[in-house]
């Protein structure tokens, strides 16, 4: 039977609204379904993996990404580097600024300011955050090789400890919500630990096969999984790639259950940051029948809207949610 598009009415609260998109078109009523998409994976036993790509913490989405740990509407983040490194910028104090996309370019270089776009920061500010990174490593045991998850549970722990405003890293540890950084090296994070060893003589050793055994692990310890990408690249790619690995612990996983992307990119280009869930299934990474959607959208805009929704909508049942528990820590200490 055909379903009329209903007009949006004006009023109420961010999940109301958002059921109102539900009855319209195109990407309005793709953020509904994602909405309703989410909502489901809390609601039954699923392990929900997050991908974050794109300059989401700079733009102001770093208490989005908090609220989404604490609450537990997400149970382990994969991350590029640069977020990463921002939340810790930003934890430290250092904000990043409102600036203009038409700024003078030369102008900012020689006042030693950055810009993402519209936002600016203090290269000074910057070196400082790489400098506490930089010292950060030499309280670090050197014969250990650690994973990203290891790495960032300690430096969130130590950033906890200092009291303040949590970030993603520190409310992360908290949490026990585990963070893994696949190119970790393809940031300040890698100029930093670079610095301590050409300067200090400190290598900081990862393992970044042991983070993707972990992934597989958890993949394997789920009853079923989840996913929800930010953006795309090399975060998407370490999630999807997790449901082909299933026969390290002689398992068959059958693919994601549940699958949402906030996307700007498109298929036809052929990297991964806009190629369809259809794709996905393709590679067995998504199950046949999987209940996915993908939403063409800024994921400023995108973002805040639909945890505000979910929010909303299971923030009472939230507290009753089976959540995966991780026990995946090896012997740790900061020296």
């Amino acid at each position: 039977m055909k379903k009329p598009v209903v007009p949006v009415t004006v009023g109420g609260t961010v999940s109301q609204l958002v059921r109102k998109m539900g009855g319209t078109a195109f990407q309005g009523r793709n953020l509904a379904r994602g909405v309703d998409i989410w909502s489901s994976m809390l609601e039954a036993d699923v392990t929900i993996f997050m991908g974050l790509a794109g300059a989401m913490i700079p733009a102001g989405m770093r208490q989005v990404m908090v609220y989404l740990i604490e609450k537990r509407l997400i149970d382990c983040l994969v991350s590029t580097g640069a977020n990463l490194f921002h939340d810790l910028h930003e934890t430290l104090g250092r904000p990043h600024y409102q600036g203009s996309a038409d700024a003078d370019d030369r102008q900012l270089a020689k006042s030693k300011t950055y810009r993402i776009y519209d936002v600016l920061a203090s290269e000074e500010e910057f070196d400082s955050t790489e400098q506490f990174v930089t010292d950060f490593s030499q309280r670090l045991d050197p014969d250990h090789a650690y994973t990203t998850r290891e790495f960032f549970f300690l430096l969130g722990s130590e950033l906890a400890r200092e009291g303040g405003e949590d970030g993603i890293l520190s409310a992360a540890a908290r949490a026990n919500v585990p963070i893994y950084c696949p190119a970790i090296g393809d940031s300040v994070y890698g100029t930093g630990l670079a610095t301590a060893l050409v300067k200090r003589g400190r290598h900081v050793v990862f393992d970044v096969i042991a983070d993707i055994v972990e992934m597989v692990h958890i993949a394997c310890a789920a009853g079923s999984t989840g996913v929800i990408y930010i953006g795309g690249g090399t975060p998407k790619n370490f999630i999807q790639q997790v449901a082909l690995c299933g026969h390290l612990f002689d398992k068959v996983l059958k693919g994601h259950e549940y699958a949402i992307q906030v996307t700007t990119d498109s298929p036809q280009w052929g990297g991964l940051s806009g190629c369809t869930f259809d794709e996905a299934r393709s590679w067995r990474k998504v199950t046949p029948d999987a209940a996915t959607v993908t939403v063409h959208c800024d994921a400023t805009i995108a973002l805040p809207l639909m945890v505000s929704a979910v929010a909303e909508r299971v923030g009472k049942t939230l507290p009753e949610r089976k959540k995966p528990s991780f026990r995946l820590d090896r012997d740790l200490t900061v020296l």
